[in-house]
């Protein structure tokens, strides 16, 4: 369903109600059961929470459960906000994860951690602007501090984490500049998030969405010596979507294969390398073939995924400037 969004955002407030008025001390009441609109695109379109496979949902209900018993027993400790926050988004519960995410910024406004979390949350909500002075702030907060690793909530097949407090700010941080069309800044927080990375895995992330932001500025050739290091001997452990797209704007792989997986595989994965494609065909002069390809994006499921918010930003661009890039 498409509606205005001012509309679409009274909707929301309506169904998950306004937050009730709380002490210092008293943490953030939050629903396990996430409220039946999370949030409205880009394109006015009114998102529920994803649907998750039963035995998923039994999974992360567990771990929702463990940690919200840590979030009570020591609500002012900064870990346990935090962990709270990640497994309600976990189950699709974005609002409420925000809610927490600001409760403990109320408590701890030098956590730079906070607000990294719920600025990534901000874009999954769409609500970019929020997003970015969130993660500007993190920024702000973590310029002469070392980096940390930061522990996964959902770990990879190796159990090891590839990022960091770092690469995930100025990779939020360029998404958030990427999705509003500024794409200079985008360019400049992914090459700072290339910097810090120190893996394979944050490295190609990093690379790919730099890529990509630089094809949107015409910067073809810088584009091109990106790719240079990007070989199909990476040691890649989770982000097979990025380093393959990445060898297909080299020329290693073809993008019609690409595609064919994209459309055959999980909804996640579909999506991101949909609009790796799609950003290639823009980029190339194929509006037409891009646009169909970013309806397609929006018409599937996986909503809260970076290729799809992309894919909604791109089309309304397109639209806002009568079919053009």
């Amino acid at each position: 369903m498409t509606v205005n969004r001012p509309v679409a955002w009274l909707i929301l407030l309506m169904l998950t109600g306004c937050t009730a008025q709380r002490t210092h001390d008293t943490p953030a009441a939050v629903s396990h059961e996430p409220a039946s609109v999370q949030a409205v695109s880009l394109l006015g379109d009114t998102l529920g929470p994803p649907v998750l496979d039963s035995a998923v949902r039994s999974a992360r209900d567990a771990a929702l459960a463990q940690t919200r018993d840590a979030y009570e027993r020591q609500p002012g400790d900064p870990d346990s906000i935090i962990w709270y926050g990640r497994r309600l988004a976990y189950r699709g519960n974005y609002q409420g994860a925000i809610d927490v995410y600001s409760w403990g910024i109320e408590r701890h406004p030098t956590d730079a951690r906070l607000f990294r979390h719920r600025g990534h949350r901000y874009i999954t909500i769409r609500e970019l602007d929020k997003a970015l002075e969130d993660l500007l702030r993190a920024t702000q907060l973590t310029r002469d501090t070392p980096d940390l690793v930061e522990p996964d909530g959902l770990p990879n097949a190796r159990g090891t984490p590839t990022s960091t407090l770092k690469t995930n700010i100025w990779y939020h941080l360029g998404l958030a500049h990427y999705l509003r069309g500024d794409f200079a800044r985008a360019a400049s927080a992914y090459r700072e998030c290339l910097r810090y990375a120190t893996n394979p895995d944050m490295d190609i992330a990093a690379r790919y969405w730099l890529n990509v932001t630089l094809r949107r500025l015409g910067a073809y050739a810088d584009a091109a010596d990106l790719l240079l290091p990007v070989t199909s001997e990476l040691d890649i452990i989770e982000n097979h979507a990025y380093h393959h797209l990445l060898l297909a704007y080299k020329g290693v792989l073809e993008a019609d294969s690409l595609l064919g997986v994209a459309r055959t595989g999980d909804a996640l994965a579909g999506a991101t390398l949909g609009y790796g494609i799609a950003n290639w065909r823009l980029t190339s002069g194929d509006t037409a073939g891009a646009v169909a390809l970013l309806q397609e994006i929006r018409g599937g499921p996986e909503w809260p995924a970076f290729g799809f918010i992309a894919a909604e930003a791109d089309l309304h661009r397109l639209a806002s400037a009568g079919g053009g890039p």
